[in-house]
């Protein structure tokens, strides 16, 4: 068999094979480019940023753990693709315009295709949003990603979770629970069809940061989160912040869910996967009932399904209801690090 490598992966493997590479090699190999937007980048000890009038910089940083987000055998291609999408999609529930971001790498060995795949995905994902990476970290050690994103918001357009209101419409993008699906397939607990797994893990591998509707929602949504450790335990975070309640129509959430139809689910899994999955990296946002047009249409400007599934309350309750409007037990756990295993 003959595989095809480009010049930069045939030197960096003959570093390698030489045991030439160093960390600094690495860096030049796989993670320099010129800045767009950086006065100084990847190579000065600090990057140099500029914001422009009337901004503020908008900062999140998120950490993948090899065995705790991501599994050994993820493509290198999607991992690189998901390091940065769950950082864009806290900036994207900010309604934030991404800028650039650092990347901290500790890898146990270097492995020049597998750097190259994961380049490859992070590089595609950088480049259709602008963003430039323009510093960080290389070490070894175990595998582990960190990224810190910087965007730009200004102080009236930033969604906040605090800024809820009683009367507002509670809103989600794309889809729930499929994430969560392909987890318990890989655990063994679920049996589904080969095409559904498939479409579930891109769904877990390789999610999708709702950037552009996050920047429509600026001047419509009163509040905003994304959806990282499932949608109930999120909601509470808006809830808690703002002093309200919700009440949250089970049966419109369950419609989200893009591989519900042909997995052949139970209904308790199918409410479990939904509401508290997790590593959906979906909006999940709070608008007042006025603005419903004015919300479809930016569904529709983004490319991005939205869903009205409840509304918020004076009352600070959480309450789930069932297909005929009446409440339900919520027996439902959503993901912690610390309590969840």
């Amino acid at each position: 068999m003959i595989v095809a490598f480009c010049a930069p992966v045939v030197e960096a493997v003959l570093e390698v094979m030489l045991g030439l590479m160093g960390e600094f090699d690495l860096i030049e190999t796989f993670f320099k480019r010129p800045p767009r937007h950086a006065e100084l980048g990847v190579g000065d000890d600090c990057a140099l940023l500029s914001v422009k009038a009337g901004q503020q910089l908008a900062i999140s940083s998120d950490m993948l753990v090899e065995g705790r987000h991501f599994l050994s055998t993820v493509n290198p291609e999607h991992l690189g693709h998901k390091a940065l999408a769950v950082n864009l999609s806290d900036l994207a529930a900010c309604g934030a315009q991404p800028k650039a971001f650092l990347l901290s790498l500790s890898l146990p060995e270097v492995v020049p295709q597998w750097l190259t795949e994961f380049s490859k995905g992070l590089w595609a994902l950088a480049d259709l949003h602008q963003c430039d990476l323009v510093g960080g970290d290389t070490t070894r050690g175990p595998l582990n990603i960190c990224i810190t994103v910087l965007g730009e918001v200004s102080a009236q357009d930033a969604l906040l979770r605090r800024a809820a209101q009683a009367g507002d419409d509670v809103y989600v993008s794309g889809h729930l629970g499929d994430a969560r699906l392909a987890l318990e397939v890989f655990r063994g607990n679920v049996s589904v069809p080969q095409a559904v797994f498939e479409a579930a893990r891109l769904r877990m591998e390789k999610p999708t940061p709702r950037v552009a509707l996050g920047l429509a929602l600026r001047g419509l949504a009163h509040s905003a989160i994304d959806i990282s450790d499932g949608l109930l335990g999120d909601l509470q975070h808006i809830l808690k912040a703002s002093g309200v309640g919700a009440e949250i129509e089970t049966q419109q959430v369950l419609g989200t869910m893009a591989c519900a139809q042909t997995a052949g689910l139970s209904q308790d899994d199918l409410l479990r996967f939904t509401l508290a999955g997790g590593d959906d990296y979906e909006l999940l946002f709070t608008a007042p009932q006025h603005q419903r047009n004015a919300i479809a249409a930016a569904g529709h400007a983004s490319g991005t399904a939205v869903t009205r599934i409840g509304k918020i309350t004076a009352s600070p309750l959480l309450v789930l209801l069932d297909p005929h409007g009446q409440p339900m037990p919520n027996s439902f756990a959503s993901f912690d690090h610390f309590k969840t295993t």
